[in-house]
């Protein structure tokens, strides 16, 4: 008897892009509380930096600064290297000089069953749409202000 394959959730490719250069791995903390809560699983991470003069440099966790590169570590188990070097390369073509980027391909966990149950359903998503957050902060706050206006 063959077992099935395991469920997967939605995945998502994200770039963070750190300005100056100035990638410290101060996210790793909320990263790694995502992690250990099994909200989601990182399939991969690659940091891609490009200097004042336009050089790309796709960074070893040897290469980083100590507190990322112990973040990458605690990582390591987990990474697949689905973000080939073409990849990376692609992305650094839309990097402005003297940037950080950092690409992260991340399984949402926490909506595993749900996906599941859609696809059951005979169902499958159309749309999905990421809303920026000044966005939304900007609706959040015409609202508040209507509602403190209606008052």
């Amino acid at each position: 008897m063959t077992q099935a394959p395991p469920t997967i959730g939605p995945v998502e490719y994200l770039i963070m892009t750190f300005k100056g250069n100035q990638f410290t791995g101060e996210i790793t903390p909320a990263l790694m509380d995502l992690l250990d809560s099994g909200m989601i699983r990182m399939i991969d991470l690659a940091v891609v930096s490009k200097d004042a003069e336009g050089n790309v440099t796709i960074l070893e966790a040897g290469e980083l600064s100590e507190d990322v590169a112990d973040a990458l570590v605690k990582l390591n188990g987990e990474l697949t290297g689905l973000l080939s070097e073409a990849d990376l390369m692609l992305l650094a073509e839309d990097m402005d000089n003297n940037t950080t980027d950092v690409a992260m391909l991340v399984e949402h966990v926490w909506a595993t069953q749900f996906a599941q149950a859609v696809r059951n359903a005979k169902g499958e998503l159309v749309t999905s749409v990421r809303i920026p957050h000044d966005v939304v902060e900007a609706a959040r706050q015409s609202l508040l202000e209507a509602s403190k206006a209606a008052h």
